[in-house]
C-alpha cells in the first residue's frame, strides 16, 4: 500500500486496497478516522454523542402513518448460530407451566396459578448491538484506553452497554442497497463489498428522504437475511456475505452517523477484502477507533417493503439496548415507526 500523503485520506476505491497487507490498510483508516478525545477523555458513548434532542424531535416528526415495524429476528433455538466461539442460539426454558397449575402443585392459595420462564443466550446470538467494549485495536479499547483494564472478567468497567440504554432513539434511514444494486432479486451476492460510492448512489436513487447526516442511524439492507429465510441458515453466521467495504470507513466518519446496522451476521463484507489472513478489519477501525456502535442481524425486509410503499426511507427508530451492566453487546428489538 502507498502511504497516504500528509493530510490526505485513504482511498475509497476497493481496487486500491493492498490485499496482501491488512495491517497497513487498517492502520491507515484507524488513524485517519480516529475520534479519540473528541468528546473528552471520559467519554463512554462514541458516535452516539451525535444524537441530540433536536435530532430526536426531528425524528418524532417522521411518524405520519403510525405504522410500527419490528426489525428483530426471533429469539429461539431455530436461529443462525452454530457454536462459533461458544455462540449458541437462545435457549428458552419454562420453570412453571399451565400443567403445574392444573395439578395444583405450585403452592399458591385459592386456585391461582401461573407460568414462569427464563432464557439462556449469548448476548450476540440474534439481533443485537456491538458495544464499544466489543473490539480492540492492538490492545486499545475505545478512546485509547487499555483493553485489559477496560474489559475484565467483571465486564466492561467503562463503556458497558448500559450507558446507551436511554440514548439510541433517533432518525433512522434505510439504504436498500440490495434492491438498488440487484433490482431483479433484491439480494447482493456473497462477497460484495458495499462502497461509499454505492451508498451515495443508493441515496440519490431513493431520494431526499434518504439523505444521511449527523446523528442518524443508518440501516443497510443487503438481502442476505432474505436468502437465509428462503434457503435456510446454512453459513449465515460467520460465512460469506455481502457487507460494508473497509473502504467505506471514510463515508461512515464524514457523515457523522450515530450508528449503523445491517441484515448480516458480521456487518462488513465476508470474506474480508484481503488475500492473507484477516478478520473483521472494519470492526477494528470502527469500534475502538471511531467509537461506532454497530448492529447486526437486523431484519430489514418488512421495513424495505413499507418504505417502498410509502415512498420514503426515513423514520423514527427506537433501539435501546438492555441495560446489562458491563456488557459489550446487547440483544435488541429495534422498531421503526413510520
Amino acid at each position: 500500500m502507498t502511504t497516504p500523503a500528509a493530510g490526505s485520506k485513504p482511498s475509497e476505491d476497493p481496487a486500491d486496497i493492498d490485499r496482501r497487507d491488512p495491517e497497513s490498510e487498517i492502520y491507515a483508516r484507524a488513524t485517519a478516522y480516529r475520534n479519540w478525545g473528541r468528546w473528552g477523555d471520559d467519554d463512554v458513548l462514541g458516535t452516539l454523542n451525535f444524537i441530540d434532542a433536536a435530532k430526536r424531535i426531528e425524528a418524532a416528526g417522521l411518524v405520519r402513518e403510525g405504522r410500527v415495524v419490528s426489525l428483530s429476528l426471533a429469539f429461539n433455538t431455530d436461529g443462525p448460530q452454530k457454536g462459533w466461539r461458544r455462540r449458541v442460539n437462545p435457549i428458552h426454558t419454562m420453570t412453571d407451566t399451565g400443567s403445574d397449575a392444573e395439578l395444583g402443585n405450585q403452592g399458591f392459595p385459592h386456585g391461582i396459578g401461573g407460568a414462569d420462564d427464563y432464557i439462556t443466550m449469548p448476548l450476540q446470538s440474534s439481533t443485537q448491538w456491538d458495544g464499544l467494549g466489543h473490539i480492540f485495536d492492538h490492545g486499545k479499547a475505545w478512546n485509547g484506553r487499555r483493553a485489559g483494564t477496560t474489559v475484565t472478567s467483571d465486564g466492561d468497567l467503562v463503556t458497558g452497554i448500559e450507558h446507551a440504554a436511554d440514548v439510541i432513539v433517533s432518525r433512522g434511514v434505510l439504504l436498500d442497497v440490495g434492491r438498488f444494486l440487484a433490482p431483479e432479486t433484491g439480494e447482493l451476492p456473497n462477497g460484495y463489498g458495499v462502497t461509499a460510492a454505492d451508498l451515495d448512489a443508493c441515496i440519490a436513487a431513493q431520494g431526499t428522504s434518504s439523505t444521511v447526516g449527523r446523528g442518524d442511524i443508518v440501516v443497510v439492507r443487503t438481502g442476505r437475511l432474505a436468502r437465509a429465510r428462503r434457503d435456510g441458515w446454512d453459513d449465515y453466521a460467520g460465512g460469506e456475505a455481502a457487507g460494508i467495504s473497509l473502504t467505506a470507513a471514510g463515508w461512515i466518519h464524514r457523515t457523522e452517523i450515530a450508528a449503523i446496522a445491517t441484515d448480516t451476521w458480521g456487518f462488513e463484507v465476508r470474506p474480508n477484502e484481503f488475500d492473507v489472513p484477516s478478520f473483521q478489519p472494519l470492526h477494528q477501525v470502527a469500534i475502538p477507533n471511531m467509537g461506532l456502535t454497530i448492529g447486526e442481524m437486523w431484519d430489514l425486509d418488512e421495513l424495505a417493503v413499507a418504505c417502498a410503499e410509502l415512498g420514503r426511507f426515513d423514520f423514527l427508530l427506537s433501539a435501546p439496548p438492555l441495560p446489562i451492566t458491563g456488557a459489550v453487546g446487547s440483544p435488541v428489538n429495534p422498531v421503526a415507526i413510520l
